[in-house]
Formats: C-alpha cells, structure tokens, sequence
C-alpha cells in the first residue's frame, strides 16, 4: 500500500512539471475567483474587467488564441483554492493562473504555482506575504500596507490622535499595521486598537469604545459587502460627526455600493485606494465608458481595474517573451514591466514582483446631489512597504 501511495505521488508531481517541447496554439488562463457566495460581486467586477480588456484587445496574442477557464473557489477555501490550481494545471493543461479575490486562496494556489512553475497574477488578493509564496508569482492590484502606511502618514499631518478599528484576519492585520507605522511616523499617537471578528454585524460597541478614548481620528479596515453600510450606522447612531472627528479607510470603506447603502452618514470619510472612477484621466473616461456600456451602467472600481490590468500584464509578457508561455520566460518579461493604466502609471518591482503605483486619497462629497469619491492628494510610485523594510535589512 505504502508503495502505491509513493506511486501516486511520484505521478502527480510529475504532472504537475512543465510540459516541454509541445507546440501550442492555444494559451490557457485559469481563473480561480469566488463566483458563488459572499464574495461573488468582487468576483464578478473582476471578471467584469477581464472581459472588458480582451473585447478591446483581441482575445488572441502572437497569433494565439486565448481560452479564458473560470473555476468557482465559492469563498474562503483555500483547500478548494489548491484542488482548483492543480486541476488547472494537471487535467486543463492551462498554461497561466490567475483571480484571487482573497488571501487565504491566494496563498493555497502559490504552492501549486511554485511547484508546477506556473506564472500566476495576483488580481486582488492584498496581504503581502502572497508574492513571496512562489517566485512565478506577480500582483496587479495593492497591498495593504502601500494604502494604509501612505494613509497613516497622511492623516498625521492634520490629526494627531487616531484610534484603528479592523477584521480580525491577515489582510485586517496588514492594514491595522501599515496605518499604524505611518501615523506614527509622521509624528502621531494611537490611542487605542480594536480587532473585530470579520462576519461581524453589529459595530455599535466597537465605535462607542473608540468615541469614549475621544480620538480626533478613527482608522477602520473591513471587508466590502454590507460591513461599509454597518460602520456608517454605528457612527451615525453613536454620534461620531465627520466634521469633528476624521474617519479614515481603505477603498473599500466608499466604493459605489458602500456609499448606496450608508447614504448621507458616509459624507466627509477619507478614503485611500488605488483606483476610483471619478479619476480624471482620458484614459479613465474611456475604460468607465466601455465598462459602463457593458455593465449596466455600473461603474468600475478596484476590483475591475485590478482584472483589468492583470490582462494587460499576462498580455504584454507573453509578447515580451515572443510567444513563449513557460514560467520561467513570463516571470522574466513581467519583472520591471511599466504601462498606462486606467489608474495612473504602474511598473512591477522587478525584485519584489509586486505593484508600484499610485495611492489617492479621496474625501466623501455631495456633487450634483451624488455622493462621489473626490480626489484630495494623491501620492505617486507608492511600493510595498514590507517588501521595502526587508529589502532594507538585506
């Protein structure tokens, strides 16, 4: 028995090597995104994003059809995540992985990126650990610390108090972090901290404790859905005034569903992101247009833009590396890559493999009777700051 199971074995990893010497027509992208389930709309502004990219572009590269294969991961499974990456790779022979609503799933499908050495576009995913998972793997979208570090800094130069409220998970840990560092850099105190379990409905106690340390701001990270529409009630019925006291987030805290469902209570919230569709760019205006057209009017946020710009990654390297698809030949022509994208100019880290860009910071306004995002400061070639602190002890 011991024997037939050591067979197995030795049969999947050998499945999952590179195949060699095998003239393709085709490249393959798996794409491993929470299509069912509470994160099914991120899943779905992503794939919004990706469709969009190749109705614009062609849905060939060198002469090469591209075949686009979607699994649904259904939520925070990183089980399922892995068993999903290695059917990919051993039974769809795809030649590209890519998605990644979340870390845990992120992290579970490096491993089979690692070992298979498939190249693999982190879409979302924010925690910045992921990309030291696999050397084939690369990210189009942030890291927490580049938006929170960059908030924190920002928000010290006006208050000098803050207390932070955030999910009790990796991604809520990375930006209590980087928030937390940057407020103290320039110069601030944080007078309390609060985690908060990630399902949670209710912030009522969590914002009444933050209110009796009397901040002068309050920092909270959670994840989208109906949780933006709960803060804002909590602030509202614990008598948090914006215009007092500054409540500060991350994108997610004001994108185009939070601020639907809190309504007046969100006007005056400091936000910072990498993308949001008020962004004047010419380039912006046609990509909002074009999703628009496609998605019922619905505008793109960073989810979308974060699909987006992974095609253009997986795009361009493939070009770079004239055709060739192996992880080895796409790692090499994504490293240092730079482009125009609807949120600015990127460039990947060559060393870290990560997003270099731009991070907004946005205020919560009433124009034209709407509440829109509306760009306050911005700060420009904004890196990972944990990948910059390693780097440094190097």
């Amino acid at each position: 028995m011991k024997r037939i199971l050591l067979t197995g074995a030795a049969l999947l990893a050998a499945s999952l090597m590179p195949a060699t010497g095998q003239a393709q027509e085709t490249i393959k992208i798996g794409i491993i995104l929470p299509y069912s389930g509470q994160f099914a709309d991120a899943a779905n502004q992503i794939d919004a994003g990706i469709k969009l990219y190749m109705k614009q572009h062609g849905d060939s590269i060198g002469g090469k059809k591209v075949e686009i294969i979607r699994k649904d991961v259904g939520g925070i499974a990183p089980p399922v995540a892995k068993r999903l990456a290695e059917e990919l790779v051993v039974r769809d022979k795809a030649d590209i992985i890519a998605g990644f609503v979340l870390t845990p799933n992120a992290i579970a499908a490096c491993g089979v990126s690692a070992e298979a050495k498939k190249f693999m576009v982190i879409m979302n995913a924010a925690t910045s650990i992921i990309t030291d998972k696999s050397p084939y793997c690369v990210r189009t979208s942030f890291t927490l610390p580049m938006i929170t570090t960059t908030l924190g800094t920002w928000a010290a130069k006006t208050t000098k108090k803050a207390y932070t409220m955030v999910s009790d998970y990796a991604p809520g840990h990375d930006a209590e972090g980087g928030f937390i560092n940057g407020f103290k850099a320039g110069g601030g105190e944080i007078v309390g901290s609060v985690r908060m379990a990630v399902a949670n409905p209710d912030f009522s106690a969590y914002v009444q404790r933050a209110k009796d340390l009397n901040p002068e701001s309050i920092f909270v990270f959670i994840p989208g859905g109906a949780q933006p529409a709960a803060v804002g009630k909590a602030l509202a019925e614990r008598g948090i005034d914006t215009k007092k006291v500054k409540v500060t987030g991350t994108q997610e805290l004001t994108d185009d569903s939070a601020l639907k469902q809190m309504g007046d209570t969100a006007l005056g919230v400091i936000s910072a992101g990498n993308y949001d569709h008020n962004l004047k760019t010419k380039m912006n205006a046609k990509f909002v247009a074009d999703y628009k057209k496609d998605n019922k009017d619905e505008n793109p946020n960073f989810f979308s833009v974060g699909g987006y710009d992974g095609m253009h990654l997986i795009y361009e390297s493939v070009k770079k590396a004239g055709g060739k698809t192996d992880g080895d030949s796409l790692i090499a022509a994504a490293k240092g890559m730079k482009w125009e994208s609807p949120r600015g100019p990127m460039m990947i880290d060559p060393e870290t493999r990560d997003v270099v860009e731009t991070v907004y910071i946005n205020q919560v306004q009433k124009v034209g009777g709407k509440l829109v995002n509306v760009e306050i400061d911005k700060v420009a070639n904004v890196k990972d700051p944990v990948h910059e602190a390693m780097k440094a002890k190097k």
